[in-house]
């Protein structure tokens, strides 16, 4: 009969499988491995996160800014539309007024100014002064008193003016035909036929002489 000793193979069946891992400590290892790569999965993807967050931030700051310039623009927009509406309602009353100073209203005033004591009528400068070198006579009388003359009408008809009135004498209705004539506001004046007229309680017995007057004015 033939034996054979299995005891040193048993021990050496022994030392192998103490040297391989178990297969508890196999999952284990499995599970970390898992656990690991979910874990650098996770920071990566949240490092992503981080960037895309990052990138859309300086995006919506991007669009914040414009959005603030864009809303600086309609405000001063809105300021412009204020200071011109307010311009066109100022160059409107100027265009009023300039209307009035060149309209039947500033003749009138033109006039008013020509028969006030101390004033005269509106020049030129270079053309009285032209006018002046052509016929020195022409020059106003700063000392005329414009009292010595009464307008008894003022008619306008097409900017064709016809005046009527009486005077002290002949010298004062050529002032003030003189003065027409220099005024920016009256052109080609006319003597008309006049006469002489009995004195009255204002002009206290005095001899009063008619005229009539016809021009031209601009407005």
């Amino acid at each position: 009969m033939i034996r054979v000793n299995l005891l040193p193979q048993k021990k050496r069946a022994e030392r192998v499988a103490t040297a391989e891992p178990s297969s508890s400590q196999r999952w284990i290892l499995v599970v970390f491995g898992l656990v690991l790569l979910e874990a650098i999965g996770f920071v990566w993807f949240h490092q992503t996160k981080v960037k895309e967050l990052e990138t859309q931030t300086e995006k919506n700051r991007a669009l914040e800014a414009d959005i603030t310039k864009i809303q600086e623009l309609v405000q001063q927009h809105e300021a412009v539309k204020k200071d011109l509406a307010a311009l066109k309602a100022r160059e409107d009353a100027i265009g009023k007024l300039e209307k009035a100073r060149s309209g039947p209203t500033a003749a009138m005033l033109e006039l008013s100014r020509l028969l006030t004591p101390g004033k005269g009528p509106t020049v030129d400068p270079d053309r009285y002064a032209k006018r002046l070198q052509e016929n020195p006579l022409s020059a106003i009388n700063p000392g005329w008193d414009a009292r010595r003359v009464w307008l008894k009408s003022f008619k306008e008809d097409g900017r064709l003016v016809e005046i009527q009135g009486l005077a002290r004498d002949s010298t004062d209705v050529s002032e003030l035909a003189l003065r027409l004539g220099h005024s920016s506001y009256f052109y080609g004046v006319k003597l008309l036929p006049g006469g002489k007229k009995g004195g009255s309680a204002t002009d206290e017995g005095a001899t009063m002489v008619s005229f009539g007057m016809q021009l031209k004015v601009r407005y």
